[in-house]
């Protein structure tokens, strides 16, 4: 029985097949195949100047992700995530628990910037900085085009049955992957407890560090499975990114396309055919040669349009330029470009909704700017001491009992000075004379407040204490002194008086 298609003109056939086709690869990840079960990507590597340009920022990035811990800012970490010791820093700039308003604002800003990205340019972020990319297609995926060879070799080593020198090759990759995996997890550990506190555990003997070493190897073996294993399967079912994508591109986004209009239809190059018969046969520029399949590192094909699993790599762009020089058409059928550029011919253009954007993120930036060098060098968490109830001196004072944290924002050592505003009563710090917050490091101590009865307000009275540093006032503190009731306190007078 004949294919309906066939009873169709040449070109409502083509059309209909590719619908089909369309169809097809929207249903199903390229990399499974109808069982469900994973389908191995053997990427031919990509050769042109797109991938040039990808390796130097990739090098670029790679250096200072792995020079990061030890780039020192004003005496601080490049960026330090300390979440068990509370200390952050990014760009050199030391962040407490009591910063974490900027550190939101700095969150916001950096996830605003990628929606500002990908809605003009698509996931530029994906291809060219995301760790996993530049990690997988720059340094394990190389390696491993150094010792097994390139995608074909590879295909046919995984078919062949085990030898002796499967077993060295594959040894020798995994093991390698296995070393680098564990470089990278010391590095991100770096990045949490600081290069200074990693470097004596690393030089020390590993039994007085076993629970670090196992959560280290925990880190590695998760590494090792990304890298070795799971690889492009990491974009597409854990990273998010691929799917909200489809929320934030449109027509005017720049994405790696195919140009359907100048490819279609497609048909494969016969030897020694002139470029004129192909025109008159509605043949495209596209020969069908498959090449921009063979090096994409997520198996998709482009030439069936935006796909949640491609990362904006640029490979096939570069495989398709290759063969365009070869049989001798413009470059370009494969490119950056807009679906409004490619149907109408249109140039890359700000769309109201990029404009939007770019506001509200040049707004979080300003924000961002003004507290970080507005906020003081010297943070002061003053609170009473829990537990603890007001007290009545001989004299007929009451006092307070506070706990008094200082935490030092700076790399260097301040002197700080206490001082009751308004002069209604005495402070006193316990147990020092004068306090000195070391560098970057928190203080906690006792402070002790008196007041006259006919300073009390009622049962709490509100006080303010100022925090100053060399004698300049760095931040005003907002507190409450319990005490008796008005009443009480009056009687309480009287009754000195009296005596």
């Amino acid at each position: 029985m004949s294919s309906p298609l066939n009873k169709l003109p040449d070109r409502y056939a083509f059309q209909a097949s590719q619908e089909a086709d369309w169809q097809n690869f929207r249903d199903h990840l390229t990399t499974t195949d109808k069982l469900g079960r994973r389908q191995w990507v053997y990427a031919k590597a990509p050769h042109g100047k797109w991938t040039r340009r990808r390796t130097w920022v990739s090098w670029l990035l790679i250096g200072i992700m792995f020079a990061g811990p030890f780039i020192r800012i004003n005496g601080n970490p490049l960026l330090l995530m300390n979440i068990i010791e509370r200390r952050f820093a990014i760009l050199g700039q030391l962040f407490w628990p009591q910063d974490m308003v900027i550190f939101a604002v700095a969150m916001l800003i950096f996830l605003t910037g990628i929606i500002v990205f990908t809605t003009a340019f698509g996931r530029l972020w994906c291809g060219w900085t995301c760790p996993q990319t530049v990690m997988m297609e720059m340094v394990f995926r190389k390696l491993e085009f150094l010792i097994e060879g390139d995608a074909v070799a590879q295909r046919k080593l995984a078919a062949a049955p085990w030898t002796a020198g499967k077993l060295a090759k594959k040894s020798l990759k995994l093991g390698i992957f296995f070393g680098l995996s564990f470089i990278i997890g010391n590095t991100l550990l770096a990045y949490i407890i600081g290069s200074d506190a990693l470097l004596p555990i690393i030089t020390d003997d590993p039994r007085h560090h076993v629970t670090g070493l196992t959560f280290m190897v925990l880190f590695t073996l998760l590494f090792f499975a990304i890298f070795a294993r799971f690889r492009e399967q990491a974009c597409t079912y854990i990273c998010p990114y691929g799917r909200l994508q489809s929320a934030m591109l449109d027509e005017n986004t720049m994405v790696v396309a195919y140009d359907h209009k100048r490819g279609e239809k497609r048909g494969r190059l016969k030897p020694d055919q002139p470029l004129v018969h192909r025109i008159a046969r509605g043949h495209g520029d596209c020969i069908d040669c498959h090449q921009c399949v063979t090096v994409c590192p997520t198996g998709i094909d482009i030439r069936d349009g935006v796909q949640m699993e491609c990362v904006h790599c640029t490979a096939c762009i570069d495989a398709c330029d290759t063969v365009m020089d070869k049989v001798g058409s413009p470059r370009g059928l494969i490119r950056y470009a807009s679906l409004n550029s490619i149907e109408k011919g249109e140039a890359f253009r700000i769309t109201p909704r990029m404009k939007l954007y770019a506001v509200v993120l040049t707004g979080l930036i300003a924000l961002f700017l003004t507290l970080v060098f507005t906020r003081s060098a010297v943070e002061a968490m003053f609170l009473r001491a829990p537990g603890s109830l007001f007290m009545q001196t001989a004299d007929g004072k009451f006092e307070n009992l506070y706990t008094l944290k200082l935490v030092n924002k700076t790399m260097r050592d301040l002197p700080v000075e206490l001082k009751l505003e308004g002069g209604a009563g005495q402070l006193e710090v316990m147990g020092a004379k004068t306090l000195l917050v070391p560098a970057g490091q928190l203080i906690e101590t006792s402070v002790l407040i008196q007041l006259h009865s006919s300073a009390l307000t009622g049962g709490t009275t509100k006080l303010k204490v100022g925090v100053y540093s060399n004698g300049q006032l760095m931040q005003t503190v907002k507190t409450v002194f319990v005490g008796p009731r008005k009443s009480e306190a009056e009687s309480e007078t009287k009754h000195e008086h009296h005596d």
